[in-house]
């Protein structure tokens, strides 16, 4: 039996997304990638291909006829919401219907069984949010369409991956100053179990280790520099280890990320934002991926944005993508 093959989106057209799932295509023998077709307009595709001088073919494809295409061909299924004239670099609100439909189609795909996982490319909120768009960003957006195509409620929890660290951050899009009220013992409960869930049916970690980084500098110092650790984050992890979760810490962050403290824990939870992405970008930027936890689908997206300072100039690294197409292989194979 045909296995199906990836959904890739298309993120925002003036963006790097384009040019990043072209060169992908072009990699796909010397990287050996899965099949994959683009949920995309195949003639913004066909115009940056040529822009870039790329020299790559793009076929209008049904999902069900993209592995057959995949070799001689990129395949793309059409949007019915065509893209509006591109100008790389320059996001235009007027494409936010068609960015968004991208999303909603490969995740149906995935739904109905003609897609495997979606691979989602960056995009820009601020474009987005200008439409109306009513959700803080793609983990929570792809949350509310697994909803609409699955009938459950689920909650997505995004992971940050590379082979040297996976990070989870416990509080996301929110301001910083919000996280302290944020960070309560159900959120820290609920995204560990899903977060242990996942690492050993998606990963295949039979029992995951869980280490957790404080809120406060050196993990509030016995109550010295904040009480978030001793009052909200101790308690949550002594339920989850009574779950027979393996859960350790809190610990200070800034002793959590080098070389010897990783190799004692398979995902680093961390309470805010950017105590999990700063290392993770440090150590592995252009091949982190972003993993989606939490959803019934893979989903997986380079771990960066649109970069429209370089758009249509040739320069972007397809390898964080490249990354996300792999993962997402080894996922769902």
């Amino acid at each position: 039996m045909t296995i199906a093959p990836l959904a890739i989106t298309l993120g925002d057209p003036a963006g790097i997304g384009p040019e990043l799932l072209l060169k992908a295509w072009r990699a796909r023998e010397t990287k050996r990638l899965p099949a994959f077709f683009a949920v995309a307009d195949p003639t913004l595709l066909s115009h940056r291909a040529q822009a870039l001088g790329l020299g790559i073919a793009i076929e209008t494809s049904t999902p069900e006829s993209a592995s057959a295409i995949f070799e001689r061909a990129l395949p793309v299924t059409p949007l019915t919401r065509t893209t509006q004239p591109v100008a790389a670099g320059r996001p235009d609100v007027s494409n936010a219907p068609a960015i968004i439909e991208s999303i909603e189609r490969a995740v149906a795909c995935v739904a109905n069984g003609s897609a495997r996982a979606v691979v989602t490319n960056p995009i820009a909120k601020s474009v987005l949010y200008a439409a109306g768009f009513a959700h803080p960003g793609h983990t929570e957006f792809l949350g509310e369409l697994a909803r609409q195509n699955y009938g459950a409620p689920c909650r997505a929890v995004m992971m940050l991956w590379a082979r040297e660290l996976a990070v989870v951050p416990i509080t996301i899009h929110i301001p910083l100053s919000e996280a302290p009220r944020k960070l309560t013992r159900e959120l820290i409960i609920e995204t560990a179990t899903i977060v242990a869930r996942d690492m050993a049916g998606r990963f295949g970690i039979a029992q995951p280790r869980l280490a957790f980084s404080g809120l406060n500098p050196h993990a509030g110092e016995d109550g010295a520099l904040g009480r978030e650790e001793i009052d909200v984050m101790a308690p949550a992890l002594a339920v989850l280890r009574e779950t027979g979760i393996d859960a350790r810490g809190p610990f200070p962050a800034d002793t959590l990320f080098h070389a010897a403290a990783r190799a004692g824990y398979d995902v680093a939870l961390c309470p805010t934002h950017d105590q999990a992405l700063i290392p993770i970008k440090t150590l592995a930027f252009e091949r982190g991926v972003n993993v989606t936890l939490g959803l019934p689908f893979v989903r997986t997206s380079p771990d960066h944005g649109t970069a429209f300072d370089i758009a249509d100039k040739g320069v972007a690294d397809p390898t964080s993508l490249i990354e996300a197409i792999r993962l997402a292989d080894r996922m769902t194979s």
